[in-house]
């Protein structure tokens, strides 16, 4: 009988790390740390023609970068990429993702399917697409960009949050049925970092609801000292080159304290925190955190 044993014996140096959503943030970011490590990377993205930066990088340091086109969206986009790779990937790191904000009732239906369709559906058509032949193999290792509101959920990031929860979930299960195999799991989990995403939060939109207002200030008064993508980048570097079997990786300085805080309330405390008045929730935060998040005279809306 087959042993089922893990291999814990780990090659500092991967010869193939496949990563997605390259085309800016921590996708691009990660793989020019990987690239500029050694390793060679497989930088995918929807559209490559349309993100020419980290081709240029590439071109201009020799770096072991190679570009190509991958919707995780889509099946046959998942199958036609993988399928044309020869050599054996040996890190996949899940980081395609898109965020969507709004409260429950604003949002639409198809804003919550699109963004579980990317963040969560699309990694595991990744790790499905890799998994056969690492496990023949037994050795790999899976990484996925999750977030802190893969742990915590507040309004208005309801959807993306329910995504980075799937993701989470998802992942601790995968951990403990690859790991006889000497596959590692690792999960991400980013603080607010200065990428689109945190920019886009940062820019309040029209809502019934204040928190869209709210959490907007917290986000611009966080990017006003910005943390740099970069610092996922090395998160995920480390894990690569460490062989470390630990399942979950803060990043950012602030990811800690945010989730910290969080756990020192109960349940009920939570929702009362969110459901608190304007003026009590921005006393809080800067009583809390230090941060003025209250709106700039020129980004009052007509809610006011």
């Amino acid at each position: 009988m087959t042993s089922l044993r893990p291999c814990y014996t780990f090659q500092t140096l991967m010869s193939n790390i496949l990563i997605t959503g390259c085309s800016m943030g921590i996708g691009f970011a990660t793989a020019l740390e990987l690239a500029r490590a050694g390793h060679r990377v497989i930088a995918t993205m929807r559209n490559p023609a349309g993100a020419p930066r980290l081709g240029q990088f590439a071109a201009e340091e020799n770096l072991p970068i190679e570009i190509r086109a991958l919707d995780v969206d889509s099946d046959e986009s998942v199958r036609s990429c993988f399928s044309a790779i020869e050599a054996p990937i040996d890190v996949l790191v899940n980081n395609a993702g898109i965020e969507v904000h709004g409260s429950v009732e604003e949002l639409s239906m198809e804003s919550f399917i699109a963004v579980m369709d990317t963040n969560y559906f699309g990694t595991v058509r990744c790790i499905k697409a890799v998994l056969p032949r690492m496990r023949e193999r037994r050795s790999g290792c899976v990484i996925n960009i999750s977030s802190i509101s893969g742990r915590m959920s507040s309004a208005p990031l309801g959807a993306y949050a329910a995504s980075k929860h799937a993701v989470e979930a998802m992942s601790e299960a995968l951990a403990g049925e690859v790991k006889p195999f000497g596959i590692r799991v690792a999960i991400v989990e980013p603080g607010i970092q200065n990428t689109r995403m945190a920019q886009d939060i940062s820019c309040s939109n029209g809502s019934l609801y204040p928190h869209s207002v709210r959490l907007a200030g917290l986000f611009r008064e966080s990017l006003s000292s910005p943390t740099p993508p970069e610092a996922t980048a090395s998160v995920v570097r480390h894990i690569i080159e460490s062989g470390t079997w630990q399942l979950r990786h803060l990043s950012g300085p602030d990811a800690a304290p945010y989730l910290a805080w969080r756990a020192g309330q109960s349940d009920e405390q939570w929702v009362d925190w969110n459901a608190q008045d304007d003026e009590s929730w921005y006393a809080a935060v800067e009583r809390d955190f230090g941060l003025n998040a209250r709106p700039l005279p020129a980004a009052r809306t007509g809610m006011d």
